[in-house]
């Protein structure tokens, strides 16, 4: 498998789901589950690296073209990845400040 920095968000996804089901339905050794929960997590990482990516360029494109950008349409996607990371995911900038900054 190529690096996850290197795979496109689809494929990523697509691997993840693959290293969940292999990971529930067989019988693999604790050497290669670590394997795999590794594989996966940087999988995770770069997933939401993009989905992060993604976001910021939407809400440049709405505020491009004059209209008032709303953060809040990503509040739910960055909650999801939340969770998808154990609580351990966060944004730069993603404090009290930046909030009241973007009115939520």
């Amino acid at each position: 498998m190529a690096k996850a920095g290197k795979v496109g968000f689809e494929p990523a996804l697509e691997r993840l789901e693959a290293i969940v089901e292999e990971m529930q339905s067989s019988e693999l050794t604790l050497e290669v589950r670590l394997k795999r929960f590794e594989e996966g997590v940087a999988l995770v990482r770069e997933c939401a690296k993009q989905l992060e990516g993604a976001a910021k360029r939407i809400e440049v494109l709405v505020k491009a073209s004059g209209g008032k950008a709303e953060p809040r349409l990503f509040d739910e996607v960055r909650e999801r990845l939340r969770e998808a990371a154990g609580g351990e995911y966060a944004v730069d900038g993603d404090d009290d400040e930046d909030k009241e900054d973007r009115g939520t």
